[in-house]
């Protein structure tokens, strides 16, 4: 199988916008993420302690979500010719609960020329909605992506 071809700067539009498939956030997920990322908080990890907070129960790792969401989008968009990711303005607005169901909005909000003359910048303005459409994160990343072919 043919991996999907690359997009490359001059190839992206500001205004595309793009809408990932549902992903359900797991039991699974928060306690591996714990073990990879250290971050054992309470919050996260301690089920009995949490019914009594004023969440009700355990909540997914902010960069947990975050990273899901970079996830989902490559499954919504052919992939970019990045080189690296340049930027990252980032707000976390809401719990994620076990059991919920998140999906990725992007948005192509600017381009401009990049630091090198074979590289442009492009911003994507993104929001992680949960099953009810409320927003749980949102921000936008800055992408160095490569020109391409001359």
């Amino acid at each position: 199988m043919t991996p999907p071809a690359r997009r490359f700067f001059d190839d992206i539009e500001v205004g595309e916008e793009y809408e990932s498939p549902g992903r359900t956030v797991t039991e699974a997920n928060i306690v591996l993420f714990a073990g990879v990322s250290g971050d054992f908080n309470v919050v996260h990890t301690d089920a009995e302690l949490m019914k009594t907070s004023s969440f009700g129960e355990r909540i997914a790792h902010g960069l947990l979500v975050l990273s899901m969401q970079a996830g989902l989008l490559s499954r919504a968009m052919r992939p970019y010719a990045t080189i690296v990711s340049a930027g990252l303005r980032w707000k976390f607005k809401a719990p994620i609960k076990i059991g919920d169901t998140i999906r990725v909005r992007a948005k192509v909000i600017a381009k401009k020329d990049g630091p090198e003359p074979d590289r442009g910048l492009v911003t994507l303005a993104r929001t992680i909605l949960n099953q009810r459409d409320e927003v749980v994160q949102e921000g936008e990343t800055d992408l160095i992506v490569e020109r391409g072919p001359a």
